[in-house]
């Protein structure tokens, strides 16, 4: 029944769309509403529906076959699959049961209170290292601490948002704050300073904080941890030398990133450093893993991954995007705060249906040329835009971070629906209102 609604409303989105958009453009929106809402109702597994563009996009003239496979190998899928290796590495030698005792320690052992430092703390640790980093370090011991399966889903929700709400907070926390630099310096347009930039975005992330796992925490009673979280633990051989390793990779990581303008990095590839740490689970008595345990990694994530990057593929080369960049013309007459509400409002409910990399990636032109039109603060609505960009929380494909909490199976997608929709709409009213009020006067 629910592939039967989800065929029947994949036709009603057709020819409404048919109506404003070319044939071509009508059936790429009708496949991708198809795909988000199997991915949502989940009629068919995860795995399965993220496989769908490889047979579809083909079918409909979308795009060959080749181009729609290459999208599932791109290189920031390898990152995940190297921080998923050092995230099945942790939970093998149980140092994630250890790191949970020690991180949780100071905070209160209440379900608010846990909630609030998973969240914190993965927002914190995102604006140093990427949230993606973060968030499969971090999820991992979420799990460990209830047996209660409503509250895993919500201490990994915590971790999740966290972990996106913190990658805002420096250019290096989240790859679409890099792109917007990129884009800055090739339209020769002044650069965000490191500092400037933490300056802007830590009110919004400071609000998010305090509400988000306050609305998380609504309606948990009868908390208690697993049995034995309070036994003292001490680490065993193999957990001190991944323990050292790990730390090893933070340290990397963190020498790593640059800070322009004040330090340049190493100039290592991100992807190539956590693959590489990856790999090195499986070195002869050094590594903690066999090839057994690869089965352990959760491939329909990647899977996931390669269709949300067929699908900003498509809509780049099909001209979609341009499409709907022309018809935004028509929005440039409009005040100055509708235009930074509907731009706020466009980016965070677009990037739920492709990564947010490959859409900002896109997305950054077609504000860039509205800005010009409308005489808008460029700097300012590209702001918006790249923050947007990370502040979508409704579906797994929309934020890295997402995709990790489903790979962990205690969240399913109507419930990260249920509670993104909520905070998709505290993103874009305050990112509104700040950027109106304090960005607006600064940037």
């Amino acid at each position: 029944m629910k592939f039967l609604i989800s065929l029947v409303s994949t036709l009603v989105v057709f020819f409404v769309a048919s109506s404003f958009f070319t044939m071509q453009h009508s059936i790429l929106l009708a496949l991708v509403f198809l795909l988000v809402i199997l991915w949502t109702n989940e009629a068919l597994p995860l795995g399965v529906v993220s496989l769908l563009p490889i047979i579809l996009f083909p079918s409909f003239d979308i795009l060959s076959t080749n181009e729609t496979v290459s999208n599932y190998s791109k290189s920031i899928i390898f990152l995940f699959l190297g921080g998923f290796m050092i995230a099945v590495a942790t939970q093998k030698t149980e140092l994630h049961k250890y790191i949970a005792k020690k991180l949780l320690s100071i905070f209160p052992k209440t379900a608010r209170g846990i909630l609030f430092s998973l969240a914190v703390t993965s927002a914190f640790l995102s604006s140093l290292l990427s949230n993606t980093t973060t968030a499969l370090l971090l999820i991992p011991i979420a799990i460990f601490l209830t047996n209660d399966s409503n509250l895993k889903m919500r201490f990994v929700l915590a971790i999740a948002y966290g972990s996106s709400i913190g990658g805002i907070v420096t250019p290096i926390g989240t790859p679409p704050n890099l792109i917007l630099l990129g884009f800055l310096e090739e339209h020769s347009i002044e650069a965000i300073p490191f500092i400037s930039w933490m300056v802007y975005t830590s009110p919004l992330a400071i609000l998010m904080l305090l509400i988000i796992p306050f609305v998380l925490s609504i309606g948990v009673k009868n908390f208690e941890l697993e049995k034995g979280f309070d036994d003292v633990m001490v680490l065993n051989s193999d957990q001190k030398r991944l323990l050292l390793i790990l730390l090893g990779l933070v340290i990397l990581l963190l020498v790593n990133s640059k800070i322009e303008p004040y330090y340049s990095g190493l100039g290592l590839n991100e992807k190539g450093i956590l693959l590489g740490f990856g790999l090195l689970m499986f070195l002869p008595k050094f590594g903690f893993l066999t090839w057994d345990d690869t089965k352990k990694i959760p491939y329909e994530i990647i899977f996931l991954f390669g269709a949300g990057f067929s699908i900003a593929n498509a809509v780049s080369s099909t001209g979609l995007a341009q499409e709907i960049a022309s018809n935004l013309l028509s929005l440039t007459n409009l005040p100055v705060f509708l235009m930074i509400l509907i731009i706020a409002a466009m980016i965070t409910f677009t990037t739920e249906i492709t990564s947010n990399t490959a859409l900002i990636s896109i997305a950054l032109p077609i504000i860039y040329s509205l800005g010009q039109a409308a005489n808008l603060d460029l700097t300012l609505v590209l702001f918006v835009a790249t923050i947007c960009a990370s502040y979508a929380f409704m579906l797994p494909i929309a934020t890295p971070p997402n995709a990790i909490a489903m790979s962990s199976k205690v969240v399913k997608v109507k419930d990260m629906a249920k509670y993104g929709f909520v905070f998709n709409i505290l993103g874009i009213s305050l990112i509104t209102i700040i950027a109106l009020v304090f960005w607006q006067h600064f940037i």
